[in-house]
């Protein structure tokens, strides 16, 4: 129904093979129709005997021969791995990390509590930095940050849409400095932007953190692999899932 809104007759036909194919994807069935190309391969398939090796699988159907292609363009473009939970992302991330042979860079957020009348003397006294620095939600970078030269990274928050700084936009690394990182754009309407991004103070509005604070740290995140909800709105053309538990969700 959402693909047959808008479009012209021309079109109509390709409309409709596509639509069936989301159909045949939806009820299980493999899609090799389209392109000639498409492909689905289970990892569940493949004898697996440590994490590890799932990753070093995922790491070679997502960004295959990542060392002597991350130099290309187009090569992080449209590549990720999707998973449902930022846990299960942070693994990935740090393990496809680990493989590039680069120095890395670690910067460390400043939290604190936000002094409003939100925040009850109680909540004051038993939130200490340590458990403030250990809150990892949607929407806020971690306590540590941990870069390489070459890495691909996501930024969180909207602070200059015209040069695309805006949430969901994916850069690449490349220069560290104290106070900011230099960047370069992959996607949007300024691709090939170079972009300094500073440190921000970010306040979470995720319901479920116990207090208000405020982190004071580089409004990026590494993403060669994000959570399904984040992906909404991202344009993809190789993906790979990772389900290590199920998952349900609806969007």
């Amino acid at each position: 129904m959402r693909f047959s809104i808008g479009t012209t007759t021309s079109d109509q036909d390709e409309t409709e093979q596509f639509g069936e194919c989301l159909l045949k994807v939806c009820y299980g069935l493999i899609c090799d129709n389209m392109d000639g190309e498409s492909e689905i391969c289970l990892l569940e398939d493949i004898v697996i005997s440590s994490s590890d090796q799932v990753f070093d699988e995922l790491a070679h159907f997502s960004h295959p021969n990542i060392l002597d292609n991350m130099s290309l363009k187009d090569f992080f473009k449209a590549r990720t791995i999707l998973a449902p939970t930022l846990d299960i992302v942070e693994e990935v991330n740090n393990h496809l990390m680990a493989i590039i042979p680069r120095e890395k860079k670690l910067y460390l957020s400043l939290d604190s509590i936000c002094m409003d009348e939100g925040n009850m003397e109680s909540q004051l006294d038993l939130c200490g930095l340590e458990l403030l620095n250990n809150i990892n939600c949607s929407g806020l970078p971690p306590h540590k940050l941990i870069f390489k030269v070459g890495v691909l990274v996501m930024f969180l928050r909207n602070i200059d849409q015209s040069n695309g700084l805006c949430n969901g936009t994916r850069l690449e690394v490349r220069k560290f400095g104290n106070h900011v990182i230099e960047c370069e754009v992959l996607t949007g309407n300024n691709v090939g932007h170079i972009a300094l991004i500073p440190r921000m103070n970010m306040v979470p509005t995720n319901e479920t953190v116990p207090v208000r604070f405020q982190r004071r740290q580089f409004p990026i995140i590494v993403s060669f692999a994000m959570t399904i909800n984040k992906s909404q709105g991202q344009t993809l053309s190789h993906v790979e899932l990772y389900l290590s538990k199920p998952v349900f969700t609806h969007g």
